[in-house]
């Protein structure tokens, strides 16, 4: 079986994880740089069968757009046109970022350790994945 990716995306940095080949267990894989992106995962690509790309959709309380979701839609497109063959689907990631951190603490990190955004954007995506896991089934 393929994998799934998820991406926890931002302007800045992307949160990237994805799952075993039998898709059972989500595990962070790395936070990127945004700019580097399609180079990251053009060369995943190459390494790893991925059927399924998962990307958190920023939506606020009452399910309007953020400030962050036109960025989100133009990344869609983007990994569209660079990835045809692989599907694209959005899921709602309110509150991951919050639950990072909260899973970080529940973990023991050290507070100067939970300060760092890009273990922050890792576990996001992991959470965002290990969430469509569990609802999907």
């Amino acid at each position: 079986m393929a994998r799934i990716l998820c991406l926890d995306y931002g302007g800045k940095r992307t949160g990237i994880a994805v799952t075993d080949p039998l898709q059972i267990i989500a595990t962070g894989l790395t936070t990127v740089d945004t700019k580097d992106l399609y180079t990251f995962l053009a060369d995943y690509f190459k390494q790893e069968p991925v059927e399924l790309i998962i990307i958190g959709e920023p939506l606020n309380l009452d399910d309007s757009p953020t400030h962050a979701t036109p960025l989100v839609l133009k990344a869609i497109e983007q990994l569209a046109k660079k990835f045809p063959l692989i599907p694209i689907q959005k899921v709602d990631e309110r509150y991951s970022s919050k639950n990072a951190v909260r899973a970080m603490v529940e973990m023991g990190m050290k507070k100067k350790d939970r300060r760092n955004k890009k273990t922050i954007d890792q576990i996001a995506a992991t959470i965002i994945l290990q969430e469509y896991l569990t609802h999907r089934s």
